[in-house]
């Protein structure tokens, strides 16, 4: 189990990252993963192909939201967990 920090853990200015396209429901969704220096993910952006629709606010919104997450200490398989109760887990964020 992780623990949680009170303190942010600030991103590299430069750092990697890798952008996909994926498909679930009907939509399509572009993401981005940015990490620290050791590799862990550190920020998520995502789009939905709708740009400005209830289901790309929604996307974004999210990705903000694990995207804080993590950079305060949670880590990707709790959060994955947390949002794939439904069975249908994916490993794109390993």
């Amino acid at each position: 189990m992780t623990t949680l920090s009170s303190r942010r853990e600030r991103i590299p200015d430069r750092r990697r990252s890798e952008t996909f396209e994926l498909a679930c429901g009907g939509l399509r969704d572009t993401v981005t993963i940015g990490r620290f220096r050791d590799g862990r993910v550190a920020e998520i952006f995502l789009s939905n192909h709708k740009s400005n629709g209830a289901a790309d606010t929604v996307a974004r919104n999210a990705a903000v939201m694990a995207s804080i997450a993590l950079q305060f200490g949670a880590d990707v398989e709790t959060i994955r967990r947390a949002l794939c109760r439904n069975g249908h887990a994916r490993d794109q964020f390993r």
